[in-house]
């Protein structure tokens, strides 16, 4: 009887969560298909009608009192998902949903510098945590399906399933992972990706790295070397975000005003300098960083841009800025570093990603997606070296290290 029983509660905890999978699942990827459509077309527009950076200002002012009357606490955007799974105490407001998409969607238009990442994380985690509001679920069914959410956002926005999930799970937890949670995390990510993929949404397809050095002595050390500067990166644009976004709450003291003067700096300073690659998502640096040397302060520029976007009160992300300050990064260092371009681009990518968000496992395992395994142990090395490199303070104020780095 005992067996049947354990069988019987295995089935059910099968069955249960492989449709709740399946519903955040799919909510998620066709949020993110929308997003991602939608996305695309503005920034083509934008990029064709460049004279639209100078109503940045305008958008900054609708995001700025679209959240200040009807956001409260969906202002905090992933901080707030972060906090309500460590303690939970009330359901994420829906209204998250359509204020950080539209948000999202007014900077690109417009021209911020910002990413979607963040974007993508508040639709799923939103809709998941809605789902818990229908259902007679425990406190820690409630935990699962917010990490579901986080999980299905993220691999649906990248195409990046395998990083998706563990991205979940390794931001909250940080190597105290509950194994229960894995299976409802990880086919939500598929489920998710995969409903992306079916309404049409395409996603950037990096270059694969064919070209490897031997792994010796010297090629570990020029690893760990570029690892320490996307560390050090990191810890940088963590830095810099954090700085504009005390200082404008610090003088600027109604939150709508805020994004307004954000937004009148930066369409002055991209419009008379006439040079428009921080604006956006900047997809097409990021990809000519895998094949030509960029410019040696293109990464600096990219993190202060965002760094004061975000600091304003416009919405979006961090992590495509990040792929872009890390990928251009690598692709500089190889002026110094006897490691093919491509390589040190990719490294970059990933090392930058994992140390301001603190997740070196689930980046190393998107550089394997992305760029194929044959780079493993560069990847591996140079996430882990950042993440190590990056201080104790990250993108996400909520997220609970549980420890202290050495340095």
């Amino acid at each position: 009887m005992n067996k049947l029983s354990s069988l019987k509660s295995l089935g059910f905890y099968t069955l249960n969560w492989s449709a709740l999978s399946l519903a955040v699942g799919i909510l998620a990827g066709s949020a993110s298909a929308f997003f991602l459509i939608s996305l695309a077309w503005l920034t083509h527009l934008r990029e064709n009608n460049v004279w639209i950076i100078a109503l940045l200002p305008l958008g900054g002012l609708i995001i700025g009192l679209s959240y200040y009357y009807w956001g409260n606490e969906a202002e905090r955007g992933n901080n707030l998902i972060l906090e309500e799974h460590r303690t939970p105490q009330k359901r994420i407001p829906f209204i998250m949903f359509p204020l950080v998409l539209g948000g999202t969607l007014i900077t690109h238009l417009f021209g911020g510098s910002a990413g979607r990442e963040g974007t993508a994380v508040q639709m799923g985690a939103t809709l998941s945590d809605q789902i818990s509001t229908w259902l007679k679920i425990t406190t820690e069914q409630r935990r699962t399906l917010l990490l579901m959410g986080i999980s299905a956002g993220f691999a649906s926005v990248f195409g990046t399933p395998w990083a998706g999930a563990v991205f979940a799970l390794e931001i909250v937890f940080l190597g105290s992972l509950l194994l229960r949670n894995i299976f409802p995390v990880f086919v939500s990510a598929f489920v998710a990706d995969f409903a992306c993929h079916l309404w049409g949404a395409e996603h950037t397809v990096y270059t694969q790295i064919d070209v490897l050095p031997s792994i010796n002595t010297t090629t570990i050390a020029y690893a760990l070397l570029v690892g320490l500067a996307f560390g050090i990166s990191a810890r940088l644009f963590t830095l810099n975000t954090h700085l504009w976004t005390g200082l404008f709450k610090r003088f600027v003291n109604y939150p709508p005003l805020r994004p307004v003067l954000g937004g009148v700096v930066l369409a002055l300073v991209f419009l008379l300098w006439g040079d428009y690659r921080f604006a956006g998502l900047g997809i097409q640096q990021i990809e000519a960083a895998f094949t030509q040397e960029a410019a040696p302060f293109d990464f600096a520029l990219k993190l202060l841009f965002t760094g004061f976007t975000l600091g304003a009160g416009f919405k979006g992300g961090e992590i495509t800025p990040l792929f872009f300050v890390g990928a251009t990064l690598g692709s500089t260092l190889c002026l110094l570093v006897p490691l093919p371009l491509a390589l040190l681009a990719a490294m970059g990518f990933v090392g930058v990603f994992a140390g301001a968000t603190h997740t070196p496992l689930a980046c190393t395992i998107m550089a394997l997606e992305l760029f194929g395994l044959s780079g493993f142990v560069f990847f591996a090395i140079a996430c882990l070296t950042a993440y190590l490199a990056s201080g104790n303070k990250g993108i996400y104020s909520a997220q609970n290290l549980g420890f202290k780095k050495p340095f």
